[in-house]
Formats: structure tokens, sequence, C-alpha cells
């Protein structure tokens, strides 16, 4: 849990730092602390969903047993 509560402080401190950079306005940069890092964890969400069915869909099914005399 402090890894990821640590990953989150950066995530906002450097979604601040850009918005603050880009346009000087410490308002600017608070909302996009705030509106980026939720906006990405609802696309990580549906990336991951993709990422699953492409695995699914790249999963070799084992091959089937050959019976010995069997046509």
């Amino acid at each position: 849990m402090a890894k990821t509560a640590s990953f989150a402080l950066i995530h906002f401190s450097v979604a601040f730092s850009v918005g603050y950079a880009l346009t000087g306005d410490v308002r600017v940069g608070g909302a996009l602390a705030l509106v980026e890092p939720a906006l990405n964890t609802v696309a990580y969400h549906f990336h991951e969903r993709v990422w699953k069915r492409i695995e699914r869909r790249r999963e070799v099914p084992p091959p089937l047993l050959r019976v010995q005399g069997a046509v």
C-alpha cells in the first residue's frame, strides 16, 4: 500500500507541475492534478480489459491427445 500511495503522490505532483508550468495558474495545476489521474485510472481499466482479451486470443490450445490405433 505504501508503494501505491507514493506513486499516487508522484502522479499528482507531476500533473500539478505540468499544468502549472504550462499556464502559470495554480488553479489549473490543481484541477489538472485531480482530473488527470482520475481519468487515467478509468483509461487504465479499459486498457487492461483490451489486453486481457488480446492475451486470451493468443493462447494456443493444448494439442489433442492421439490414441494409438485411432483414426
